[in-house]
């Protein structure tokens, strides 16, 4: 590459205000610089400088103007300064300023940036900010707690006792405990705002616009972010907000390459494209599979083809997974290879160490995954290869926004400047994307009309009253209005709380016998189990109707031993009913979460209609955490595997079944302890990687130490 002509191109491009195609051929000419190793000129700087890519400025060989323009952009990001670009400095002006901001910008824009800037500037006493995964919980919680955890209380978990000054960060379904918590929120944040839309998650977009018209009316300001977003339609949920386009401010640049045409649909040049890929590149790779099938189809080719790693951190971490899960566990042969799983199911820690490992030199090379990786984690590759074309849910086609999201997930700033997509299939048309958030049904009957009047209109306050005046009907006038103002239920379908009200009213001898619940028998179980998931239609596992509630049932009886024995142990006695790993980390998240929901707002229901002194409680609480004590189950967020949990309690380090731990008396006990007498317990190595990497998410930065 001519260093002196490309920067006339760059020029040339400024001149004629294509600003876009600058900023392109200037990053292509700074990844040239950084594989060979080459200083920035003084006219590369100024380059940099005029397209507003300010934090890739190398001062020390700039003129003093730019020098200037990049000590003037430096912001406090908590504990340190940073240089944030010219889009981000503009974005952090108007939020210092009060407005209320929805922003699109594409996934290398650095947005978490603006949000540290703007705590450490405004100092705000509450922020709520909602994300849309667990993981993604976890990794805003670890970059948060580095840099506030001395000024801020960090709370990411429901029943934990508020601070002067808090940072809550939840999924949207969490966030709804707090609501009548909080008096006061200075900013929520709306993280992948574009879930509110049932086009995108029809699941759980009731949720979160719930949590957004709740939590909305007690903020002074909102932000809201989502990548790919050309337009908002006409919505309450934000009418009151500017819309900021940022999508053609680029801080990496993608190459494509299309092997789709040469593959024509061909599986086995398929293949061989995918394996010649990553022989070849010998670099990190994002391969996206969309589904659990096509997953296992990729599993089984690479595992075929690619030799085992002889790097000891993957060869420790392979017999940490034979040991704690099983040798047959095809991930356990994966990371022998340097490939790792990312999906939805999976349980926390392990999906937090594999990316903790992409990151790492002599860690895994390849992540093969489903949508997950795109809103679960903030991790970025060299490359993404789009294995398939197709949706994660269901089996229809990529549409432009979502496919626009993976290859997002390419390049990143000051490690990859170019991300190479390779297209093993063809990618959708491209096109602009409005998003439309109409206001769900679902969820009017846990609206008070009177409070969001404003947001509804004429046909959906009419809904509203028919509702209210059929649930007055059922549980009267004070008790109907007084749990609405509890936000005590949990479901987002008010017609189901509606339904099952009624039955319950109606045939209150069939609800005989839930407190059997509490029960440690767990064969009394089985017709109160049988009855409440038959309640609600939806996956309780996998196959016909029937047999997804006998292997539910079964699998919940045999959970409730989570605690005493091991994954592997749980697993031979699941074998007689056909339940392999897969199903367990499925069936576990959904007893979790689902059934303990659906039991807790029948528990509410039948204390208020049959008032026979049942409480389950103790059983919702239990199966809430998945028969594991709360704080190990909390632990596996923050990255602590329960295995590990397990020992530090055999040992007698700590009480995980102290009914007085909380999470925050556990990481306080965590520091007192200190990871070194931690690791004089253990023996494997790959617990101690564990170790070491909870321990960071729980530390404070030694620059804000020192401040």
């Amino acid at each position: 590459m001519e260093i002196f002509e490309t920067c006339h191109i760059v020029n040339d491009y400024l001149i004629a205000n294509n600003e876009v195609m600058a900023r392109n051929e200037l990053i292509k000419l700074l990844d040239y610089h950084a594989r060979n190793e080459i200083e920035y000129t003084p006219l590369v700087n100024h380059l940099i400088r005029a397209t507003g890519l300010f934090p890739y400025l190398q001062p020390e060989n700039s003129s003093w103007e730019d020098r200037y323009v990049y000590e003037v952009f430096k912001v406090n990001i908590g504990g340190k300064e940073a240089t944030l670009h010219r889009e981000q400095s503009s974005l952090l002006k108007r939020l210092v300023n009060g407005e209320n901001i929805a922003v699109s910008a594409p996934t290398s824009f650095g947005k978490s940036f603006v949000i540290d800037a703007f705590i450490s500037i405004n100092k705000p006493n509450n922020v709520v900010i909602i994300v849309p995964t667990i993981a993604l919980t976890d990794e805003t919680r670890r970059r948060l707690y580095k840099k506030f955890s001395n000024q801020y209380k960090i709370i990411t978990t429901t029943e934990v006792e508020l601070a002067d000054k808090n940072i809550f960060i939840f999924p949207q379904e969490r966030a709804m405990n707090y609501v009548n918590k909080i008096d006061s929120i200075d900013i929520l944040i709306i993280d992948e705002f574009y879930k509110a839309s049932s086009d995108y998650d029809k699941t759980r977009s009731p949720s979160l616009l719930k949590a957004i018209i709740k939590l909305g009316q007690k903020s002074k300001q909102k932000y809201f972010l989502a990548p790919n977003i050309t337009s908002i339609g006409d919505n309450v949920f934000t009418q009151d907000m500017a819309f900021e386009d940022k999508l053609s401010f680029n801080t990496v640049y993608l190459e494509k390459f299309d092997l789709y045409k040469e593959i024509n649909k061909d599986e086995i040049l398929k293949g061989q494209a995918l394996l010649n890929i990553l022989a070849e590149t010998k670099t990190k790779s994002l391969i996206y599979a969309a589904s659990y099938p096509q997953i296992d189809k990729v599993s089984n080719l690479l595992n075929e083809n690619i030799p085992i790693s002889q790097k000891p951190l993957l060869i420790s971490f392979s017999k940490w997974l034979t040991v704690n899960y099983g040798a047959n566990w095809k991930l356990t042969n994966l990371i022998k290879r340097g490939i790792g799983i990312h999906n939805g199911q999976l349980h926390r820690s392990i999906s937090q160490i594999q990316v903790k490992l992409f990151e790492e030199r002599e860690g895994i090379d390849n992540i093969i995954s489903t949508s997950s990786i795109i809103e679960g984690v903030n991790t970025s590759a060299e490359n993404v290869i789009i294995w398939r074309n197709r949706k994660s849910a269901g089996n229809s086609i990529l549409d432009s926004f979502t496919y626009k999201n993976i290859i997002g997930r390419g390049g990143r700033m000051f490690k990859y400047f170019i991300g190479k997509i390779y297209l093993l299939e063809a990618p959708p048309e491209e096109g602009a994307t409005q998003l439309d958030i109409p206001f769900p049904d679902t969820i009017l009957g846990d609206i008070d009309a009177d409070i969001y009047k404003a947001s509804l209109n004429i046909e959906q306050i009419a809904k509203i009253t028919v509702f209210k005046q059929e649930m007055y009907d059922i549980l009267g006038t004070e008790t109907y209005d007084r749990l609405l103002k509890e936000n005590i239920f949990q479901s987002n379908n008010s017609d189901f709380i509606k339904e099952t009200a009624k039955q319950m009213k109606q045939n209150p001898a069939e609800w005989n016998g839930l407190s059997f619940l509490n029960s440690n028998d767990t064969e009394s179980w089985d017709r109160l189990l049988w009855k409440i998931i038959s309640l609600h239609p939806g996956e309780w596992g996998d196959g016909p109707y029937g047999v997804q509630h006998r292997k539910f049932v079964a699998f919940v009886k045999v959970l409730v031993d989570n605690w005493g024995r091991t994954i592997p142990e749980l697993l031979d006695e699941l074998d007689e009913d056909e339940i392999d790993i897969e199903q367990f980390f499925k069936l576990e998240r959904i007893a979790a979460f689902n059934l303990s929901s659906l039991i807790s707002d029948i528990n509410i229901l039948q204390k208020e209609i049959l008032n026979n002194g049942t409480d389950v409680l103790p059983f919702i609480s239990r199966v809430s955490h998945a028969f594991l004590p709360s704080v190990v189950y909390q632990l596996e967020e923050y990255g602590l595997p329960r295995m590990i949990s397990r020992k530090l309690h055999q040992y007698g380090l700590i009480n995980f079944l102290d009914e007085e731990l909380n999470i925050h008396k556990a990481i306080e006990m965590f520091h007192n302890i200190g990871k070194e007498k931690i690791f004089s317990l253990f023996i494997d190595d790959f617990d101690k990687y564990i170790i070491e990497y909870f321990y960071d998410g729980i530390t404070l930065t030694q620059e804000k130490l020192t401040t």
